[in-house]
């Protein structure tokens, strides 16, 4: 499928050929400013849920990468409380309680930051979700509307067809009267000047 911008569909109008019981130009041409419209409607969305989109999948990478660094973090936070662990059981037990305290701080720190690192990811699946049907029906609501314009342009185009048929047919009526009443009117002409002849002859 080929790429139609509007500009092409206005600049269709001087492509189509001339023809003498073809389409009414004026029509023809309206119908296309109307396409062009409608595809520079469609083109501006796009490109602005297109923006939407790329803007999204930054937040979302955003989101990756800080719950990446937030796993790296809870890990080094474990490596940091068995370290500390093990440091703290060499030495007195308030130096072990002390540095378990402070493990504890940490990993719950880093596991809320992850909680709502997590929180934040679901919402934005939850926001893409809603985009993608908000899209679909966007786009099923042009693809009616365009079926409807094409019903009716097809509708136009049989009236147009039968008002045609009808003006041809009483077009060929009138011309045989008219045929007609010239041979009448030939007969009438002709039977005066029989009458002369036949009565010179006498």
């Amino acid at each position: 499928m080929m790429d139609l911008t509007p500009l092409d569909v206005r600049k269709k109008k001087e492509d189509f050929r001339r023809v003498v019981r073809g389409y009414d130009p004026a029509e023809v041409d309206g119908f296309l400013d109307i396409v062009s419209d409608r595809l520079e409607d469609l083109v501006g969305k796009e490109l602005r849920l297109r923006e939407q989109s790329n803007l999204l999948r930054e937040q979302l990478v955003a989101f990756q990468d800080r719950e990446r660094a937030l796993n790296e973090a809870l890990v080094t936070a474990q490596e940091l409380r068995e370290e500390a662990r093990a440091q703290a059981e060499k030495t007195a037990d308030l130096r072990v309680r002390e540095a378990e305290r402070q493990a504890e701080t940490i990993l719950r720190d880093a596991e809320q930051a992850v909680l709502g690192a997590r929180r934040g990811l679901d919402e934005l699946r939850v926001r893409r979700s809603g985009f993608l049907r908000s899209l679909r029906s966007t786009i099923e609501h042009f693809l009616a509307e365009l079926d409807e314009e094409e019903r009716r342009a097809g509708r136009e185009l049989e009236a147009e067809e039968s008002s045609g048929d009808s003006e041809v047919e009483e077009q060929d009526g009138e011309d045989e009267d008219s045929a007609s009443d010239d041979s009448a009117h030939d007969e009438v002409d002709h039977e005066p000047d029989n009458a002369q002849f036949w009565s010179g002859g006498d």
